[in-house]
């Protein structure tokens, strides 16, 4: 009777200890990201150069959450040496995005606001993307490890845009939830020294010409997506930490022109990180322009629900770009 209830019970303690396998739907795909050197993953810093990172880089982990094949779900996480993947159209129109994705800064989604936008920026609007693999904080002391990837990764973009044959001057960001809060800081704090000069491309500007945000993370007080600001700042942070990390506190009137996206229903990321934003905005004279949709929820990107007119934000976004980037017609007396 001992040895009945003892044997079942101590399978179930080994269980309890033993690490959670994947669910069901996930599975690790790594072969499914670009080979090291190839032409469309580029390294943002020379290697064994990273800022604040010692030894060998992790092996990054890229999880499938999809069994739709037409519909991948993956993202990617324990990322130590920062990369781009590039999307190139057939006939680039000269401008870049530097794509920033969203996952709480907890992993990077690198789907539903990567590869998705392909067909809507790339190969209809001419845009090369560029989709950011970044540093997360997790197991790092310094806060600031995204703000200077994302920096490096657009000088690295301005430096290389004559190989690209891109327009220096229009070289812009977009980010996504937690990404939108990384591009807002490197839209707000383009010249901070988040890492020290490594070569020449560190002389570039690392000032995006353009932002679209959507369903950004922007407030990091009451309006705050609670799992990113507890992984960036701690459960805890104090009031001077939040400011800091508050990126309405931070607009400033030379900081690019801005377009915001949000749902009215998102339950994830209150609709009032964007109204937040638009007001500081406003009020430092920041060329802006905001699309409030009644429905769409959080983490749509271009996956929206048909009927929605949330589906429209691409076809506005380009819209947006391509007034941005037009010459200024010279007045008429």
């Amino acid at each position: 009777m001992f040895r009945a209830v003892l044997l079942p019970l101590l399978a179930c303690l080994l269980l309890a200890g033993a690490p959670s396998p994947l669910r069901a739907a996930e599975r690790s795909v790594p072969a499914t990201e670009p080979a090291v050197g190839s032409a469309d993953r580029i390294a943002l810093w020379p290697a064994g150069q990273v800022p604040g990172e010692s030894g060998a880089p992790r092996t990054p982990h890229v999880i499938e959450r999809s069994d739709d094949p037409t519909l991948p779900d993956r993202y990617i996480d324990d990322v130590d040496a920062p990369y781009l993947v590039a999307y190139r159209p057939k006939h680039p129109n000269g401008s870049a995005l530097l794509v920033i994705p969203g996952g709480g800064y907890q992993r990077i989604v690198l789907d539903k606001e990567g590869t998705a936008l392909v067909p809507a920026f790339v190969e209809r609007g001419g845009v090369t993307l560029f989709v950011l693999r970044y540093r997360l904080p997790a197991g790092r002391s310094d806060r600031q490890a995204a703000l200077a990837d994302a920096q490096r990764a657009l000088r690295l973009i301005r430096d290389r845009a004559k190989r690209w044959q891109l327009d220096p001057g229009r070289i812009g960001v977009i980010g996504f939830s937690a990404g939108g809060h990384v591009a807002a800081r490197l839209s707000t704090g383009f010249d901070l020294p988040a890492y020290p000069a490594r070569d020449a491309v560190d002389r570039q500007s690392a000032r995006p010409d353009v932002a679209l945000l959507l369903y950004p993370v922007i407030d990091m007080g009451p309006h705050a997506h609670s799992g990113s600001r507890a992984r960036l700042l701690g459960e805890h942070p104090d009031a001077a930490l939040v400011a800091q990390f508050s990126m309405q506190d931070h607009v400033r009137a030379d900081m690019p022109p801005t377009f915001l996206v949000h749902a009215q229903d998102d339950k994830v990321v209150s609709v009032h990180n964007s109204l937040v934003y638009y007001q500081a905005l406003t009020r430092a004279g920041v060329a802006s322009e905001m699309h409030l949709f009644p429905q769409g929820g959080h983490g749509f990107g271009v996956r929206i629900q048909p009927g929605l007119t949330t589906a429209q934000w691409p076809t506005l976004a380009l819209q947006w770009m391509q007034a941005r980037y037009a010459p200024v017609a010279e007045a008429r007396p």
